[in-house]
């Protein structure tokens, strides 16, 4: 297992224990870093001291790989309150906010961590950063409806962003998320003002949702090069 692969694992299993018990429901993320921690959740489950649990995937990922684990799978529409989410990000600041949809699944995500009484971050050491921007360079992930892309990524221009629409890997054209919209990936370079940021995107007519997720977590799990796991609280 690679450097980075062993942190994001030691991050995972780190919060999996400290906020995972018997009889919670639980919000799970998507990305690398939340296979380690389904892995630790199987895991927890087989030996028994995980029971009725109920858990509420963010993403089609996240939902194959619950189900393939054998653990029970619920919606945000049957289990509106949860105890606690964990998810991965791909950048988090010094107050704990994130940027996040780098696997194009902000909506979701967002949506269930809102659902949740705590949300949890995990990461290894490259998303630990003192300012959102200066380690992601790839801007901010925003959903967006199909028909006002390139409307948006004009206003995003106004706003002083450097808007790129994200073009899949293995097919032809655009990314397309979960809930059949595109992704704009927008640079702000250094972001000083997150949450009035978010807010600005949000009013844009055609966003769906901004991979900024401000004053949302309450502690972050980074796994460390030299094998620790180091963590982060407002």
């Amino acid at each position: 297992m690679s450097d980075v692969n062993s942190a994001k694992k030691k991050a995972a299993f780190a919060a999996v224990d400290e906020f995972v018990k018997t009889g919670m429901k639980v919000g799970v993320g998507s990305g690398s870093t939340v296979v380690f921690a389904i892995e630790r959740l199987k895991e927890l489950t087989g030996k028994g001291q995980l029971k009725d649990m109920v858990y509420v995937p963010t993403s089609f990922q996240s939902t194959i790989l619950l189900k393939e684990a054998g653990l029970p799978v619920s919606s945000p529409n049957d289990t509106p309150i949860l105890d606690v989410a964990i998810d991965g990000a791909d950048e988090v600041d010094s107050k704990l906010n994130c940027i996040k949809g780098g696997g194009a699944c902000q909506l979701q995500e967002k949506v269930v961590a809102a659902c949740a009484k705590q949300f949890v971050v995990i990461a290894d050491y490259r998303k630990e950063s003192k300012t959102l921007g200066e380690k992601w360079k790839k801007g901010v992930p925003i959903e967006v409806v199909p028909m006002a892309y390139s409307v948006i990524m004009k206003r995003i221009e106004e706003m002083g962003g450097k808007p790129v629409l994200r073009m899949a890997q293995k097919k032809a054209g655009p990314v397309v998320s979960d809930n059949s919209n595109f992704i704009v990936d927008a640079d702000f370079g250094l972001i000083e003002d997150p949450s009035s940021l978010n807010t600005k995107l949000q009013m844009l007519p055609g966003v769906v949702e901004v991979g900024l997720f401000c004053g949302m977590a309450i502690k972050a799990f980074f796994g460390q090069e030299d094998g620790s796991v180091t963590t982060r609280t407002l």
